[in-house]
């Protein structure tokens, strides 16, 4: 069975698009059934619509509380029966009202390694570090998303990236971004190549 994936995101959705090239050229042995994004007006959308996929904005309402928002987009990402959900660059943390409705089927990609700079703007960060205290290596994961932590669920896969001293943001977030289209298409191949996983 050819697994479907739903993809949150929040931005400009190269993640997205490394996910949409590898499911087109059948690296990936799945399609995906739908994006959705929090931003409207997210190139994420766009994206979607040029590869004939379905592209859902859904705006938090004024003054609404996470948990209802999240119980919200449960009901739209679970008209598509997804065997995934797929966190690509999506900018809101999830609740049980959502995680809840998809039980070890949420995956997320973090551009750190475990443990290390969860939550936003990991990547400055590790430039930071890099010349202040001389880190000198970082990476990215891809992770199970099974409750409310932040970017410390079950790891799946793993990459290091090194980090020269001195090296210009703009350049480690290249690489980082390249490393994170490989790292993500690898996972989810695997798992869509897991039949049994996906026929769930």
């Amino acid at each position: 069975m050819t697994a479907r994936i739903v993809v949150l995101a929040s931005g400009g959705g190269s993640n997205l698009q490394a996910i949409l090239d590898a499911c087109a050229n059948r690296t990936i042995d799945a399609n995906v059934v739908a994006v959705v994004s929090d931003r409207p007006a997210a190139r994420a959308l766009a994206r979607a619509l040029d590869a004939g996929v379905p592209a859902i904005p859904l705006a938090p309402a004024r003054a609404e509380e996470r948990r209802s928002y999240d119980a919200r987009l449960a009901d739209s990402v679970s008209m598509f029966a997804p065997h995934w959900v797929v966190l690509a660059g999506w900018m809101r943390l999830l609740t049980m009202p959502f995680l809840g409705r998809f039980p070890q089927r949420v995956i997320n990609l973090h551009p750190a390694m475990p443990g290390e700079f969860p939550g936003l703007h990991a990547i400055e960060r590790a430039h930071e570090a890099a010349q202040t205290i001389d880190l000198q290596r970082t990476g990215a994961m891809v992770h199970l998303v099974p409750d409310e932590g932040v970017d410390d669920g079950p790891v799946l896969a793993t990459r290091s990236l090194a980090i020269a001293k001195g090296e210009p943001l703009a350049d480690l977030e290249r690489r980082m971004h390249a490393l994170e289209h490989e790292l993500l298409v690898e996972v989810l191949a695997d798992l869509c190549g897991a039949r049994e996983v996906c026929s769930a």
